[in-house]
């Protein structure tokens, strides 16, 4: 979901300087991988360069990497709505395994559907390590209910929507529109665990994979923001774990009160008995937030 992050901005002009850092592999930081929303790409001023260039300010020499999904920005762009949400996380698991920066480990911050595709990296691919996993916004249960898109997306948008509501879990809309891979209909359950491609898998909905609760319990901290105000992600409780009660529509329940958390399919249990569980929020919509809030609660997980 495209990053606008206007109060960011305003709160925060030193966002726009120029020039990176040169990175130094002895200087004790550890390197930042940020892959951003849908409708947004790796290297947009206005959202995931202004983010990269903050950190890159506050923390002296270090390496941030903001991916990119393809061989140019609008690729990039693309591909956040239309290119197999698995194949995007292998080739972002042979790229951070490719690189020789982030061979001693890395922290991962992920914007919106990037939360939850930085965690199916931490279950499936834990060569290169990730020590703490930063998600804004995202959508660890999914969704049911189509993304508000701003801007020169909105079009785009019209065409999820009828897609989603002529078939979400057809093979045809499941291959080829991303969203459907994480779109979570608590009236059609069965449904959704038996052809979900993407959330079902890594949710454990279908069997439960012992390396992928074994690799997510390898975090430091998992880190889940959840926006107070959120007129975008729907339900927005998704973004702490929590989702709508099977069978129905209305009424939501927590990760706790969850089956995937009281059978801990996922071992979220043990990470929060652990203390590797924090649960943040914040005042404002999807990605609102200021440089303040930002500095003070965000960045001492990437020291």
């Amino acid at each position: 979901m495209t990053a606008v992050l206007l109060c960011f901005l305003l709160a925060a002009p030193v966002l726009l300087v120029a020039g990176s850092p040169v990175y130094n592999p002895n200087n004790g930081t550890v390197p930042l991988v940020l892959w951003h929303g849908m409708g947004d790409s790796c290297c947009n001023p206005l959202s995931m360069g202004s983010i990269k260039k903050m950190v890159e300010g506050e923390i002296s020499g270090i390496y941030v990497l903001s991916l990119m999904i393809g061989k140019s920005v609008i690729q990039d762009t693309e591909n956040g709505f239309f290119m197999d949400v698995n194949e995007q996380v292998s080739m972002v698991c042979t790229q951070l395994a490719q690189d020789p920066k982030l061979k001693g480990g890395y922290n991962a911050m992920g914007f919106s559907q990037g939360g939850q595709f930085l965690r199916a990296v931490a279950q499936r691919c834990p060569s290169p390590p990730m020590k703490n996993l930063i998600s804004i916004g995202g959508q660890h249960q999914g969704v049911y209910g189509l993304p508000r898109c701003p801007g020169e997306s909105s079009h785009i948008c019209d065409m999820i929507r009828k897609a989603l509501n002529s078939g979400a879990y057809t093979d045809l809309v499941q291959k080829h529109l991303v969203q459907a891979q994480y779109w979570h209909d608590p009236l059609n359950d069965d449904l959704y665990k038996k052809h979900s491609l993407f959330l079902a898998d890594i949710n454990q909905e279908r069997a439960v994979n012992e390396t992928y609760k074994k690799n997510l319990q390898l975090l430091e901290k998992f880190v889940m923001v959840k926006f107070l105000q959120d007129t975008v992600v729907d339900p927005v409780d998704t973004e702490w774990f929590g989702f709508l009660k099977t069978g129905q529509a209305k009424e939501t329940e927590t990760l706790q009160e969850s089956v995937l958390y009281k059978e801990d399919r996922l071992g979220l249990a043990a990470m929060e008995k652990a203390g590797k569980l924090v649960f943040l929020s914040t005042e404002g919509d999807h990605l609102q937030f200021t440089r303040e809030w930002f500095t003070a609660h965000l960045l001492p997980f990437l020291h």
